[in-house]
């Protein structure tokens, strides 16, 4: 897609966020992100087993030379991903800067296939995910936007009562403003819903996003792939084949036609 024309040349000053500003629109089906957290391993597809670790203003792996990424705060992965796509997409119906409102039921079913009555532990990862997306602090630097925007996920959750602790009927959170520079006029990308719910989290769910973010993929190698979703597999030949199987499992949703890996390079053909 090409970028709409603008009627003034872009400057470096910081934009005014005084003025009530609201993400771009898209259908119930979809699931929306800025490219350049997509192509990132800010949301990586590591291993739920493995610990996660603590960020101090590191840069995370981003394929491309358009973007740079830093990160202060606990490790995200797929799962965190998957809360903050429905965020923003429940933030999109207000202006940003107002808060969103939802039930904790409500938002676990959102992020599950089955629709069987979720329980506490659903609940309590939940919570644990929101707290990571609010304790961070997110720098995006991208040649498009000639500046650094700098944000924390989520500035304000509030989820109890401060005076009783007991759980509030309606959780709400607050998404950053700055979000609206990062999805720009077409500088995002939909995510087929019903396609992300079906897939196992994990490097499938990334492939999902990166792919999706290019209109017609590239081949690109394993080991590009490799560091851009941060994975830590030991070998290039574990790899191998947990991209293999990632790459049926896309297929089998039908977010791909085919594809193959030839001499260590991954081809895809979308459909």
């Amino acid at each position: 897609m090409e970028e709409r024309s603008k009627s003034r040349p872009r400057t470096s000053q910081a934009p005014d966020f005084s003025v009530d500003r609201q993400l771009p629109s898209w259908g119930e089906e979809l699931r929306c992100m800025p490219n350049e957290l997509l192509r990132s391993a800010l949301f990586n597809a590591r291993n739920r087993n493995q610990p996660r670790r603590y960020y101090e203003n590191e840069e995370i792996a981003v394929i491309g030379r358009s973007a740079r990424v830093t990160y202060t705060g606990k490790e995200l992965r797929q799962n965190d991903e998957l809360v903050w796509l429905q965020l923003i997409h429940l933030a999109r119906a207000v202006p940003l800067g107002s808060p969103v409102e939802f039930t904790a039921y409500s938002m676990v079913q959102a992020l599950r296939r089955t629709k069987s009555k979720p329980n506490h532990q659903h609940v309590v990862r939940l919570l644990d995910s929101l707290r990571r997306l609010q304790a961070n602090s997110l720098s995006v630097y991208s040649k498009r936007l000639m500046r650094g925007v700098s944000l924390s996920m989520i500035p304000k959750f509030e989820w109890q009562n401060e005076a009783t602790g007991s759980r509030l009927k309606k959780w709400r959170a607050w998404v950053a403003p700055e979000l609206v520079e990062l999805f720009g006029d077409v500088h995002f990308t939909h995510l087929q819903w019903a396609q992300r719910l079906a897939l196992p989290s994990g490097l499938a769910t990334w492939m999902h996003g990166y792919l999706a973010s290019h209109r017609d993929p590239l081949p690109i190698k394993l080991s590009t792939l490799h560091k851009g979703a941060g994975c830590t597999t030991d070998t290039p030949r574990k790899f191998k084949q947990l991209m293999t199987t990632a790459l049926i499992e896309l297929k089998s949703v039908g977010f791909l036609d085919d594809w193959e890996i030839i001499n260590d390079l991954v081809h895809v053909r979308r459909r």
